[in-house]
């Protein structure tokens, strides 16, 4: 049959889905399942790989029947991953040692303080462009080595493995024990605090001091090349080239087509996280962002980005819906908050896992503040949309001090960009034009151009910018001195979540 789609698995915090793609980037099929999220403690979160894997062999069949597309049509395939959260397991079994350690679990701060006591929280930072935090695979690989019985005799003997969600998943898709790859690219290995970001290797003296085996750890590889073909037995049936491997917010950059120095996005998921190409050449953050590899294609120079990420944004939603009921599903947050005309004077700062970008305090805890007897529950839901604008505010501020370059439009994704008051808001507090894609699924777009590219389904990223469409711009339409007295407010309830935790 004709090569006429490419799909991509976007394996994500809260669900796993699979997206068809035809060579115009326009969405032919999906289908998508929530999975399991495990608290065994405040501050720990993890998920169980084997039902990752089970949801992954489901919503891809699901994805080819809703659509009518037969598995042979497919070109190639690309994989997408949330970030940072992290698996050890059996190479001769395939099964974990331990659930997977999730990006937002905090139980790594000891180990991160700890190793900051020789050299401060940037004592990496030079080689991997990234502070000691818990949000990082390194110190959580080392936790999992310390606390897991056999674990440290397995990676020593070559039978335990380590990888994000990607090299899990890209492991069973090309055939699990019975052969399956194991390898990573070099947006997600600029994740675990492992990588030195000029040789795109793992540095030996980090694996060193941290006490990590090299052998756990998969090759490094290209965001676009041929890894391997998916196994007969799996859920495709037959062998697809497995083509394209991206960490979730780099493949976002590429599926909006950000390949110029200066462009940047937003994508709003569970956390906000915002990329700025800065071309072929690393920038040192001075302002609190990290330094990340934005995509490697094939055999050509890698790309670099700056990245604000922000732990909380989506989640805050998830939260007003799941733990105090504010509304039945996430969607209804908007009518709730627009039965007020502002936020009454509270901000709700959500560090529910500490701060992420551009502060790293571990330590903060989230807090409503400026309560009086007039709030009700549509000035908290509005509050709560607001923090993912003011928050988004910050990093791009930081953007701006350490490119250089003032942003003049930010190009959004992720599923709160149809929040139109949310959209609105964001113009606003940043003074700058907000633009949605007619594709706001960018993330499994960029893994499917990714895995494209490698095998020629798409010729060059002309082809690619061809496909990107505007939906919706929306202006910025406050006056400067409100923007200013609303952000200095969210600035001063900031400040107030500092030091919570002794």
């Amino acid at each position: 049959m004709a090569k006429k789609y490419v799909g991509a698995v976007d394996q994500g915090t809260t669900s796993t889905r699979f997206m068809i793609f035809d060579h115009s980037g326009q969405v032919v099929g999906v289908h998508q399942l929530e999975h399991e999220q495990i608290y065994p403690k405040p501050g720990w979160v993890e998920h169980d790989p084997m039902e990752i894997w089970e949801r992954t062999q489901q919503v891809i069949k699901g994805a080819l029947e809703k659509a009518g597309v037969d598995a042979s049509e497919l070109a190639a395939i690309g994989v997408t991953n949330q970030r940072e959260t992290t698996i050890v397991w059996n190479r001769k079994t395939g099964k974990p040692f331990y659930n997977a350690i999730v990006w937002q679990d905090t139980r790594t701060k000891d180990i991160c303080d700890a190793l900051a006591k020789d050299g401060g929280q940037d004592r990496f930072r030079p080689k991997v462009g990234l502070p000691l935090a818990t949000y990082f695979s390194g110190p959580k690989i080392k936790w999992i080595l310390e606390n897991v019985p056999g674990v440290r005799e397995a990676a020593e003997k070559g039978d335990a493995l380590f990888g994000n969600i990607d090299t899990w998943e890209i492991w069973w898709l090309t055939g699990g024990p019975n052969g399956g790859v194991h390898i990573t690219d070099v947006t997600n290995a600029s994740r675990t605090m492992l990588m030195d970001l000029e040789k795109l290797d793992w540095d030996d003296e980090i694996l060193g001091i941290l006490g990590i085996p090299r052998q756990m750890l998969p090759e490094i590889k290209p965001s676009s090349a041929v890894y391997g073909m998916t196994a007969k037995d799996g859920p495709f049936g037959m062998e697809i080239p497995v083509a394209g491997d991206l960490g979730d917010q780099q493949a976002a950059l590429v599926g909006q087509t950000c390949y110029d120095v200066g462009e940047a996005k937003n994508t709003y998921g569970t956390g906000c996280f915002m990329l700025l190409n800065t071309g072929t050449k690393p920038i040192q953050s001075k302002s609190g962002l990290l330094t990340t590899l934005a995509y490697k294609f094939g055999d050509q120079p890698a790309h670099y980005a700056l990245e604000g990420s922000i732990a909380i944004t989506g989640a805050l939603v998830q939260w007003l819906r799941d733990n105090l009921e504010f509304f039945k599903k996430s969607a209804d947050i908007e009518p709730c908050a627009r039965t007020v005309e502002d936020n009454g004077g509270i901000y709700f700062v959500p560090a529910f896992s500490g701060l992420f970008a551009p502060y790293w305090r571990s330590d903060a805890r989230g807090v409503i503040v400026g309560l009086t007897r007039y709030i009700k529950k549509g000035h908290i839901c509005r509050a709560a949309l607001e923090a993912t604008a003011f928050q988004t505010r910050e990093v791009l501020d930081a953007m701006n001090k350490d490119s250089g370059v003032d942003l003049k439009a930010l190009k959004v994704d992720g599923g709160m960009v149809y929040n139109e008051l949310l959209m609105q808001f964001q113009a606003d507090i940043l003074g700058v034009p907000v633009v949605r894609p007619k594709v706001a699924e960018t993330t499994s777009l960029g893994a499917s151009y990714a895995a494209g590219l490698a095998v020629g389904f798409w010729n060059n990223l002309d082809d690619l910018r061809a496909n990107w469409q505007v939906d919706h711009t929306w202006e910025p339409k406050m006056d400067a001195g409100e923007r200013a007295r609303l952000y200095k407010g969210w600035l001063k309830a900031v400040e107030r979540t500092f030091d919570w935790v002794e």
